[in-house]
């Protein structure tokens, strides 16, 4: 009985899904833009790290005079 009810209730379910009604599809406008081709050279100097968030981990890896920890 158990069984037979879900089944029903599942099926009401799927057939509320479907009843909903079908909004109608939204066209988007394209814009069209050149592509540059010309490219000036600038000599940057880019920093590798090895390892991911390499400055991050440094920053937050700092130590003060109290976290120290004291015998007794």
């Amino acid at each position: 009985m158990k069984a037979i009810v879900t089944l029903i209730f599942v099926l009401f379910i799927g057939f509320a899904a479907q009843a909903q009604e079908n909004t109608a599809e939204v066209k988007v406008e394209t814009a069209k833009k050149e592509i540059v081709t010309e490219t000036a050279e600038e000599n940057k100097v880019a920093r590798l790290y090895r390892f991911k968030n390499s400055r991050v981990k440094k920053e937050l890896s700092f130590k003060t005079k109290k976290s120290a920890s004291k015998l007794a």
